[in-house]
């Protein structure tokens, strides 16, 4: 597209966006005038203070108006190892009154009418598992699949709500409130951010994160708060290190300073395997450093953080009844791609601030730049390198900026707050590709887009017992694709894609409501559109394909913007030692994009629909004891189309999880003990689902630890029954019986200690 049309495109983008935020700031001007009447009746309005890692959807304290209870939590175990010197983010405790408003626990409330669920610094602590993905997998509805071994939860996905293959790209993860996806489809790798660095993680299920987030929050999002250090000693430090299964050993260390209204912190880990299976190595180091400044009116950060892995790539084990074959029995731990890679390096900077304007009024801007790069080797399934191989280079680079409002006010005599704001996200991608390293591309993959968003969310209390939110997102999304072919490079043997220039604009919403009967029982509802729109991957691998001649014919980079409707409905209890959170859905969806393995290219499926119930429960039963545990139906169901009525592929139907915390003996020996259990699904490339399913399996973990003085340890035993399972497998299009799956580990052991300082 030439320079001048695109210059029109982005100004008429930001045209769009002022129209739509002028009426929402018109309104809480004539809201504050309406408020000088009288307010002597009305109860205080919180006003938090600035802090450096925000988030949209605000942790509030539980008594305030217009607030609401929080979800139950996975876990409240107050475990030794969760309270490392190093203190967490600088929010409203109950030791620390917000902006004098409030003397309880803040709260994440998230967004009013949705399920949410919060994982504290404690419950990962605590937890068994080896890989946060496994953590989350705890909160009810949370399905895993995993291709690559495992190891330390490397490029395992999480699935919010059942979307099997394309999880990835329909959830949202977010860092501090910013988002981490990218416009590719590799996505977020959750084991590349530093466990120990993690304050809380916070699961707001289906999809009306949009409104506040945008694109990918189709299933749910995941916030990640992390520890910046703030008000803490002037200096701490905690070293921790561990040896355990196929030759790992993993360390880490993390550090915090202070000085008046200066903090700084560090987070950094490494970790080494063999991994499970031949060619399953891993090799990864993580780092985020953090710099705060904060005083009663303005705060201000900058967080820069680093990754670098190196991933072997097993590959799947072949299971064919017609010719005798079952490596799952005979071989369950070798390779049929022994020399298939992915490596991956990563940078982030992010910097902003928070200014206090006084009568409720926070401005919040930030931004940042990330880049990312990646090499993979695929070298076929012979035991030597063979002419059907490739190599793929891609670098990603995105900037942002995020600039937005928050106002806490009475209108009309009720408590109102609103986050307004405007996103902007450029991000250029660029890949070779080429039969192997050093060798000339034969495709060479440029795409850029931009996108520009207005929106507004706005919290009503509009009774000290009723809650009522509403809010809009409008957002461009302008596209640029481009191949480059070289016909002459070795082993071309294709064509070039089409271009394509394309410009969109779609249009998020949410409503929501929550009621309190009483300081027990509440109800909640809301409901929502959201949208997804193609990663350039999925654009990417449109092709090629090959018509009934063998001729080549030209990938378009062309696919349909996913979009979805919500409702949901629920309750919460909270009643003492008892908390319980349970609610239904439904999603209904067009042009969903999905991966056809036997055609080499992604297409948009004919509409889908996701259903199902979720259920959490905690119950302390003592001061040294605590129940938890959830459930969830999950269906994912073609609802149009040839397979009308089957199950998408790589959902199960039924997930379960449980768990017990005992402190035996004042936090000298504490044992934790966690299972998660799941059924069957229908496997990748079974959309007629004529093959037989991936079986249901069961996993339970184990763990010991204490603490003394300055010092603590832990031994944990991961599935401790060894089952040999596997959650993903992709099924042949032309044979049937003829299958790939890919195993996961039976019995580990990981052994930790560490101090702090």
């Amino acid at each position: 597209m030439p320079s001048l049309i695109q210059a029109t495109a982005r100004r008429r983008a930001y045209l769009l966006v002022s129209t739509f935020l002028a009426p929402v700031l018109c309104l809480h001007v004539s809201g504050a005038r309406a408020q000088q009447a009288s307010t002597e009746q009305l109860p205080a309005i919180e006003v938090s203070p600035p802090e450096g890692n925000r988030t949209r959807a605000q942790p509030i304290s539980n008594d305030g108006v217009g607030t609401r209870p929080t979800a139950p939590k996975v876990a409240h175990s107050d475990h030794p190892n969760a309270a490392p010197t190093i203190n967490p983010i600088n929010a409203p405790t109950n030791n620390a009154p917000a902006g004098g408003a409030s003397t309880t626990t803040a709260q994440f409330a998230g967004i009013v009418g949705a399920a949410t669920t919060v994982i504290t610094a404690a419950d990962i602590a605590s937890s068994p598992a080896q890989t946060i993905q496994e953590i989350i997998a705890q909160t009810p509805g949370v399905q895993l699949t995993t291709l690559f071994g495992g190891v330390n939860g490397a490029r395992t996905t999480v699935d919010l709500r059942g979307f099997g293959a394309f999880a990835t790209a329909n959830t949202l993860v977010l860092i501090n409130g910013r988002r981490l996806n990218d416009v590719d489809m590799s996505q977020v790798d959750l084991s590349t951010i530093p466990r120990d660095s993690i304050e809380r993680i916070e699961i707001t299920r289906g999809n009306s994160g949009a409104v506040l987030y945008g694109d990918n929050a189709i299933g749910g999002v995941i916030n990640i708060v992390t520890k910046t250090g703030a008000g803490g000693p002037p200096i701490a430090m905690r070293f921790e290190a561990g040896a355990g299964s196929f030759n790992l050993l993993s360390g880490s260390v993390s550090t915090a300073l202070n000085s008046g209204p200066w903090s700084a912190s560090f987070f950094g880990n490494g970790i080494k395997s063999d991994g499970y299976r031949v060619n399953n190595a891993l090799d990864q180091r993580n780092g985020i450093g953090n710099i705060n400044y904060a005083t009663a009116d303005l705060s201000a950060f900058l967080t820069l953080s680093g990754d670098e892995q190196r991933l072997g790539l097993p590959g799947g084990r072949l299971v064919d009844p017609s010719i005798g074959v079952n490596q799952l029995a005979t071989d369950r731990r070798g390779t049929a791609t022994p020399f298939d890679y992915a490596n991956q390096q990563g940078a982030s900077l992010t910097s902003g601030f928070t200014k206090f304007l006084g009568n409720g009024v926070e401005l919040i801007v930030d931004g940042g730049v990330r880049s990312k790069r990646q090499q993979s080797g695929f070298f076929g399934t012979t035991p030597f390198p063979s002419f059907a191989s490739t190599f793929v280079d891609a670098n990603l680079l995105t900037w942002s900026i995020t600039p937005r409002v928050s106002v806490k006010d009475v209108i009309f005599g009720m408590p109102s707050s609103l986050l307004s704001g405007i996103d902007y996200y450029d991000a250029t991608f660029h890949q070779n590709r080429s039969a192997f390293q050093g060798f000339a591309p034969y495709h060479m993959y440029d795409l850029a887009q931009q996108t520009v968003a207005g929106y507004w969310q706005h919290t009503i209390g509009l009774l000290p017992t009723t809650d009522f939110s509403y809010g809009a997102r409008v957002q461009n999304i302008n596209l640029t694709a481009r191949d480059r072919f070289d016909a002459a490079a070795p082993f071309a043997f294709d064509t070039q894609a089409l271009p394509l220039d394309s410009n969109e604009t779609q249009y998020a919403m949410h409503v929501g409501i929550e009621h309190r009967f009483n300081s027990v029982f509440s109800l909640f509802g809301r409901a929502a559109r959201a949208f997804r729109t193609p990663d350039v991957d999925e654009r990417v691998a449109t092709g090629p394909s090959f018509d009934a001649f063998g001729s080549p014919i030209p990938q378009t980079f062309r696919l349909k913007t996913q979009t979805s409707h919500d409702v949901e409905g629920g309750l919460r209890i909270n009643s003492g030692p008892f908390q319980m959170q349970s609610s239904i859905y439904n999603m209904d969806l067009e042009n969903e994009i999905h991966f056809i393995p036997a055609l080499f290219f992604n297409v948009n499926l004919d509409p889908t629909r996701r259903y199902g119930s979720e259920t959490s429960a905690s119950f302390r039963a003592s001061e040294t004891v605590l129940f938890h545990g959830g459930f969830a139906y999950t269906r994912a169901v073609f609802r149009e189309g040839p397979f009308a009525g089957n199950d998408v592929p790589l959902v199960s139907r039924y997930t379960v999880s449980a768990g017990v915390t005992w402190n035996i003996w004042q936090k000298y020996l504490v044992a934790d003990a966690t299972l998660r259990g799941w059924s069957q699904r229908f496997m990748d490339n079974d959309q007629g689902n004529t093959q037989l399913p991936i079986p249901a399996n069961a996993t339970i973990d184990l763990k010991l630890s204490g603490e003394y003085q300055r010092f603590f340890w832990s031994l944990s035993v991961n599935n401790v029954f060894n089952a040999l399972y596997y959650d993903y497998a992709i099924a042949s299009a032309f044979t049937d019986g003829r299958f790939s799956a890919y195993p996961l580990p039976g019995r580990t052991y990981l052994v930790k200690a560490g101090a702090t300082f």
